[in-house]
């Protein structure tokens, strides 16, 4: 039975992936690359800062400082955030129906200063009642490793099993399943297609049917 909602962050409740593609666009172009979306972004997605600027390196043959490079496409982004930030179109809605009713966290890859940036924008400390998790509480074990989630259930003091989260990205459903969760995908980053190992796909928060997802097995957990 689920009694946990685990929300990621970025393309569930913010809308911010628009904002990292425009920044992945600048941090290339400044280095004379073109930024493939197609290509690149699902490499980039649940990962650090630092991590994606590794995968670009790799991807696009170009050196310098990771740690360097790292501040760089923060600061990139601290510029892009605190003009874009918004919430995710039905998301307010849709918490409102569940609060109270169901534990409810945020565990999320976002670098912890640019949580705090959008924190300072929409408040979302005080929405969650300060359960947002980053990959500080987990040593940095990003996506698809399932520490994150693992984390997030134990502080809210949940059993994997009665826990469902809801994900926009692939790295994301692998490590939900990893963890032993159900997961809800919905399709603000990524197309359908490449949602499909999620218990259950939506395109917005008003087709989730948690009565559906809770009667739904974990065939996927890996």
């Amino acid at each position: 039975m689920i009694d946990t909602i685990i929300f990621d962050a970025e393309g569930v409740v913010i809308d911010t992936e628009a904002i990292w593609d425009k920044g992945q666009e600048e941090f290339l172009r400044r280095r004379g690359f073109v930024y493939d979306r197609e290509r690149i972004k699902p490499l980039l997605t649940g990962r650090t800062i630092a991590e994606g600027v590794d995968v670009m390196k790799q991807a696009y043959k170009f050196a310098g400082d990771t740690e360097a490079l790292a501040h760089e496409r923060a600061d990139i982004m601290h510029d892009l955030l605190v003009h874009e930030v918004y919430f995710i179109e039905g998301f307010i809605e849709f918490y409102a129906s569940v609060r109270g009713r169901y534990k409810t966290c945020i565990a999320t890859a976002m670098a912890e200063d640019l949580v705090t940036l959008v924190d300072d924008c929409l408040n979302l400390s005080t929405l969650f009642e300060n359960r947002i998790y980053t990959l500080a509480n987990v040593g940095y074990r990003s996506k698809p490793n399932p520490d994150i989630f693992l984390y997030a259930a134990q502080q809210l003091q949940s059993s994997p099993q009665n826990c469902v989260v809801i994900e926009d990205a692939p790295h994301g459903i692998v490590a939900s399943k990893k963890a032993g969760m159900r997961c809800i995908a919905i399709s603000t980053t990524y197309d359908r297609e490449n949602l499909q190992n999620a218990d259950l796909v939506v395109n917005s928060y008003a087709e989730i049917d948690l009565q559906v997802a809770n009667n739904l097995t974990n065939i996927n957990n890996k």
